[in-house]
């Protein structure tokens, strides 16, 4: 894999194309990268014990043959 965590990359494809971000994490098994305010997903919490619900935005992994270091 050419980038690691704490690289500092550019998008080369996709939704997010020309965004930058550090790597949060690195999953080099299945070749992807997760990227900090890259490919966010909006995920529903629900509330428990008096809490109340709500969606929170999550970085999901991209394939790392579509970053670049920046």
């Amino acid at each position: 894999m050419h980038v690691k965590k704490g690289d500092k990359v550019k998008v080369l494809t996709g939704k997010d194309k020309g965004k930058t971000g550090v790597i949060l994490r690195a999953l080099p098994k299945e070749g992807k990268v997760v990227i900090e305010g890259v490919a966010l997903a909006k995920r529903s919490h629900k509330g428990r014990y008096g809490e109340v619900g709500r969606v929170v935005e999550r970085p999901m992994p991209i394939d790392a043959s579509n970053v670049a270091k920046a």
